[in-house]
This record gives C-alpha cells, structure tokens and sequence, in this order.
C-alpha cells in the first residue's frame, strides 16, 4: 500500500517537473521570436487612433488601437491584446511599436510588458512546478 502510494507521488511531482519543462521551452522560444523581433523588425511610432470600452461584469476595460504605416506606407491598424483599467493609452497619444518586416501584423509595442509579456507569463507559471517537481524528485533519489 504504500508503495502505490509513493509511486503516485512520484507520478504527481514528475508531471510537475515535466509541465514546467514544456512551459519553460515555450517562454525561452517566446523569449527568443522576441529577441529576433528586435533584431529584424522595423521600429515605427504608431498613434492611438481609439480606446475600445469592453464592458463586463467587474467593470469596464478598455483596449487601445494604433494605426501606423508600415514601409510601403500602408495604412495598418493594431488591436492591442491587452485590456486594462484605468486605459494604458489616451486617443491621440502616440507610442512606439515594432513589427515584422515580413509580416506587418506581427506588432508588439515597445515596452517590457509589450515585448515580453508571454515569456514572463510563461515562466512565472513553470518557475513553481520546476521547482517543486525538482527538489521531490532530487529528494526521493538520494
């Protein structure tokens, strides 16, 4: 019996280390689409042409816009994925962005947040079940 038992420990904390390995490739792979982003892409000042208002259930949020041309001076519109409140952007304002230059609708605005939001995110979730997972495991091999 508890032998079952120690063995599903095992399972437990080994799919914690594993989940936290995938999670901590996909943020160094984040980490680096970034990177190469900086490299590459083509560093432009865009204006907030409008702050949607998205109204939910805790209040309201709000999502800016921003139009900018890319190198053929096309007219090109970004919908930020992040909403916030209070409104990060004011109408008007203008802020520097970065996009690709094969692909303009690869847009990122030029702030930590901006650029690395998805490899934090990432690995803030994966530091713990690395962590945990790890020292069980280095615990129950010595």
């Amino acid at each position: 019996m508890a032998t079952n038992k120690y063995s599903m420990w095992l399972i437990i904390y080994s799919m914690f280390f594993g989940l936290g390995l995938v999670l901590l490739y996909f943020s160094i792979q984040q980490y680096q689409k970034t990177q190469n982003l900086i490299l590459d892409g083509i560093k432009t000042t865009a204006i907030v042409s409008d702050v949607l208002t998205k109204h939910g259930s805790d209040g309201n949020t709000y999502t800016p816009i921003f139009e900018f041309k890319d190198r053929k001076n096309k007219l090109m519109f970004y919908k930020s994925p992040i909403s916030s409140n209070p409104p990060a952007y004011k109408r008007g304002e203008k802020v520097k962005i970065i996009y690709d230059k094969t692909d303009s609708s690869t847009v990122k605005t030029i702030s930590f947040w901006g650029l690395y939001r998805t490899s934090v995110i990432l690995l803030m979730v994966a530091a713990p079940l690395l962590i945990i997972g790890s020292c069980y495991l280095l615990y129950t091999l010595r």
